[in-house]
């Protein structure tokens, strides 16, 4: 009797000390299941994020892209603008140039009248009259910036001079290439030379 009761109670207690380790082989699968998930989940957010990331590079290239092209097209209108302008300049300041070109012929012939007459006292009164017309298509030239070439014993300059003539100077002190006499004004305008002066030159 005592055998059986002995063998009864070890089986009772095997029992009982088998059922607490199956217990805590479903807990651990049921710890395990949840980290999985999480794992999965957070490697989930990371390829959304650096989908993102390449997503904004992206953008942010095509809007680079965007303000590069906008800033060549307003630098093409500047340019294009700036162009006009010096073409509408060179326009207004060549008709300037041909329409003073145009009166310079009046103005030598008033010119040539002034000095024919200097010495009439008979026509005193026309040509106080001429030198006053004279004067002011002088006034008139000047505002627009045009200077009269006539100034003799300067030295020749291909710039301003045309030489008609070279010969030897009265003067012996006179330098070679000195402008002798002026036959024909030249006119300015601004850094232009209109009509270069037609001179005679010593040799």
């Amino acid at each position: 009797m005592s055998v059986k009761q002995d063998n009864k109670s070890s089986a009772k207690n095997g029992e009982k000390n088998s059922t607490p380790g199956k217990k805590q082989n479903k807990h651990s699968k049921s710890n395990q299941e949840p980290q999985t998930t999480e794992s999965a989940q957070i490697n989930e957010l990371d390829e959304l994020i650096e989908k993102q990331q390449v997503r904004i590079q992206e953008l942010e290239e095509e809007l680079a892209q965007l303000k590069d092209t906008q800033l060549r097209k307003a630098a093409e209108m500047e340019n294009t603008k700036r162009r006009l302008q010096r073409e509408r300049d060179q326009i207004f300041q060549i008709s300037r140039e041909n329409a003073v070109l145009d009166f310079l012929p009046v103005s030598d012939d008033l010119l040539r009248t002034l000095y024919a007459m200097k010495n009439d006292e008979s026509g005193a009164a026309y040509l106080d009259g001429i030198r006053m017309v004279a004067q002011k298509f002088d006034d008139i030239l000047e505002k627009h910036g045009v200077t009269r070439i006539n100034e003799a014993g300067v030295p020749f300059d291909v710039e301003l001079h045309d030489a008609l003539l070279s010969q030897k100077a009265e003067d012996e002190s006179i330098e070679s290439g000195t402008v002798l006499q002026v036959i024909e004004n030249g006119y300015r305008m601004g850094e232009k030379t209109l009509r270069h002066a037609k001179v005679i030159v010593s040799q």
